[in-house]
């Protein structure tokens, strides 16, 4: 396999509140390699999109370290990273917030452009040729950002990530603002993308559906950590964590037996106050003794799959 196109080792993020450490990521760790989609899903407050600004350099990690294309970039401030940040784009959660709404689509969509040439004509040209990526007319280059559905919106906030031609996007939770079925439109384009550009992506999201669609490798995150790590199959028809079991379990499905083990308990502990040993043991229902005193390390579990638990509940 070839060199990671994106690698963060032992990622965290320690917070200061009224005079204690919030703990929002704890010792990441993964890989993306070229053309592939890591889905990330978890709990609201779980770190998700904490670790999404670290790997986009928005919020500087307290530990370890973010390799992009082989280069460590873990301390590079600002102007280091401005040359760098072509490779590396986000499309977020809220798409009106994330246009100008006093600009038309046009300069919006180049306003990137502007780093990478000053010819006025090569970007209209570019401009054009990323509406008709994302599936909106040529006029719509003329308008502004409140003439658009949320969908549209989310297209043109699109179009801007790719206008720059990046390797690597990141989705944080891209379609959980917009209506359902136009959630699946959404998703079906940046799979699309995907494909066609030979994109890395990482796609952050509560909805498991929406991450099983586009995504070859999972990693599910509880408190900070990544809890269970793997490939999508695996994750999904097969998982090991029970906290992994208990998010699919709690996803209703007509042709799916009952759930093998009982549904989750309890509230998520805060951050401000995780528990001893097994940060999940609080709401485990295979929770024992040594859970309560003990930290699982996140061990390999079968092939390309690894797991942070004592008792996982599928046989590899």
């Amino acid at each position: 396999m070839s060199a990671p196109v994106l690698e963060v080792e032992r990622l965290g993020r320690v917070f200061s509140s009224r005079g204690r450490e919030l703990v929002a990521v704890d010792d990441v760790s993964l890989a993306l390699h070229e053309g592939e989609t890591i889905g990330i899903v978890g709990e609201s407050g779980c770190g998700k999109s904490t670790l999404a600004r670290m790997i986009l350099k928005l919020i500087q990690p307290s530990a370890g370290a973010i390799h992009l294309a082989g280069e460590d970039v873990t301390r590079f401030g600002e102007r280091e990273m401005r040359p760098r940040r072509r490779v590396m784009q986000a499309v977020f959660q809220d798409p009106m917030s994330s246009l100008n709404p006093r600009m038309r689509v046009r300069d919006i969509i180049a306003e990137p452009l502007r780093q990478i040439t000053r010819d006025r004509a090569r970007m209209n040209a570019r401009v054009a040729e990323l509406l008709d990526l994302v599936g909106l007319p040529a006029n719509a280059a003329d308008r502004y950002p409140h003439a658009f559905s949320g969908g549209q919106r989310q297209r043109i906030a699109i179009a801007r990530a790719l206008s720059s031609e990046p390797k690597i996007l990141i989705c944080d939770e891209a379609t959980s603002a917009l209506d359902v079925s136009v959630q699946a439109q959404i998703l079906n384009l940046i799979a699309d993308l995907q494909r066609r550009l030979s994109l890395s992506l990482i796609f952050i999201s509560h909805n498991l559906g929406a991450v099983r669609h586009v995504s070859q490798r999972v990693a599910v995150m509880y408190l900070g950590r990544i809890v269970e790590i793997g490939p999508e199959a695996e994750i999904f028809e097969r998982p090991a964590h029970p906290y992994t079991r208990a998010l699919i379990d709690a996803v209703p499905e007509p042709d799916r037996a009952g759930a093998d083990l009982p549904p989750l308990s309890g509230e998520v502990p805060s951050p401000l106050d995780r528990p001893t040993g097994c940060h999940f043991h609080t709401r485990c229902p295979l929770a024992t003794a040594r859970c309560r005193e003990e930290d699982p390390p996140l061990g390999t579990f079968g092939a390309g799959r690894s797991v942070r638990c004592f008792f996982p509940v599928t046989a590899p």
